[in-house]
């Protein structure tokens, strides 16, 4: 077809197999970890495995995951895609296999903890970190050295929402012959395109909103298909996080309703921060799409689809989130996002500051800013908002 198909059609037709008669419409589910090897083609070590090899060993690739990263692929504009065990896994083995010692690596100060506490031991390796604030561009244009190699960002931020902008850090990280990282897991290729708007490669959390029913783990990159194949073979072929064949099965089945789900999930979203701008005791809500948010320009800008998730700032956070975790009924009191059931979590500033972020000084000042003594985390769910908005009301009445 000449014309470009359109996210819906995306999402459920790429990466299908042929039309035959007698074989499944959908892609069936691939268990096996060997597969039968042509002498002339491919050989017993990875050092010979070219962009186009066949099957040869689950841990290398494997049909599941390859329907998968075509799927991934073509949703975010890329060239190729690689998915990996976990979203952390997608983040390490491209980190561990751009930079080496002597190189700069330059972070958002705000983003996954996990990224965030992984950056930290990036030291011991030889490898130079620094944390910046990515809202702030002469923040992150001040960063640069001459041995910069590569820049990872998030949009928006786990957990305040605070943006990036993609496109103006692009041009930054390419004048100082840098490359760009952007995790977009919580805006989604339905919202947010990074490649188109500069990046290098995309990192998505599958686990979240991709997957979306929370029954599988797994992560990717995306980018030009000549740097995935390298990250094939490098990371991915190397470290051994590969995404398993029935979590990729599960996670291509979770993306034929992606366009949908994000949909519905912004739709609650919007109507929850909207009412929790009213409810007593919340003094801030921060949710791209609201016109309260610093940044909601940005975010008109660079987002088609702010997404499900919200945060609020309410009095007394920590005994507001025990009465919750004892009194929601519909809403989980849970970590993790991006799932059909909406989930909400409180992270107190305090902790976040000392352990995972470690920010001191004005970097600590900034966050708190944003996020007062503590936020809460809310995942919107697909469930009627009206039901959620009555689940949180009677669940914050003291």
């Amino acid at each position: 077809m000449g014309t470009p198909l359109k996210p819906a059609t995306t999402a459920v037709h790429a990466g299908l197999s042929e039309p035959r008669p007698g074989e499944p419409v959908l892609n069936p589910l691939v268990p096996a970890t060997s597969y039968y090897a042509d002498p002339d083609v491919i050989g017993f070590s990875a050092s010979d495995l070219g962009d186009d090899a066949p099957h040869f060993y689950a841990r290398w690739s494997h049909p599941s995951a390859a329907a998968l990263e075509q799927r991934l692929a073509r949703l975010d504009g890329g060239e190729a895609a690689l998915t990996f065990a976990s979203g952390m896994a997608a983040v390490s083995g491209l980190v561990l296999h751009k930079l080496q010692a002597g190189d700069h690596f330059i972070v958002s100060n705000v983003c996954y903890a996990g990224v965030a506490e992984f950056a930290r031991t990036l030291p011991k390796y030889g490898i130079a970190v620094t944390a910046v604030d990515a809202s702030d561009l002469v923040s992150v244009a001040n960063a640069f050295r001459p041995e910069t190699k590569l820049v990872h960002i998030e949009t928006p931020a786990n957990p305040i929402l605070r943006l990036a902008d993609i496109a103006a850090i692009a041009q930054l990280a390419h004048a100082a012959g840098a490359e760009l990282s952007v995790d977009s897991t919580m805006a989604t290729p339905i919202a947010t395109k990074p490649l188109e708007l500069g990046a290098d490669f995309v990192v998505h959390s599958l686990t979240k909103y991709a997957c979306g029913h929370g029954d599988a783990l797994g992560g990717a990159v995306i980018g030009r298909r000549g740097a995935i194949e390298a990250l094939r073979r490098d990371a991915l072929i190397h470290l051994g996080a590969v995404l398993n064949p029935f979590a990729a099965w599960l996670i291509s089945r979770g993306l034929e309703t992606l366009p949908q789900r994000m949909a519905a999930h912004a739709d609650n979203a919007r109507a929850i921060s909207t009412w929790l701008e009213t409810a007593p005791g919340v003094t801030r809500v921060i949710y791209p799409g609201l016109p309260s948010h610093p940044q909601h320009e940005l975010a008109q800008r660079q987002m088609k689809n702010f997404s499900g998730m919200l945060s609020f700032v309410i009095n007394d956070g920590e005994a507001v989130a025990r009465r919750l975790a004892r009194k929601l009924k519909l809403v989980a009191y849970a970590v993790s996002l991006g799932k059909t059931r909406s989930l909400i979590f409180h992270i107190p500033t305090d902790d976040l500051l000392r352990t995972s972020f470690a920010l001191e000084g004005r970097d600590a000042e900034a966050y708190r800013a944003w996020a007062g003594d503590g936020v809460f985390r809310l995942s919107a769910g697909i469930e009627d908002a009206g039901d959620i908005i009555a689940d949180l009301e009677q669940a914050l009445a003291p």
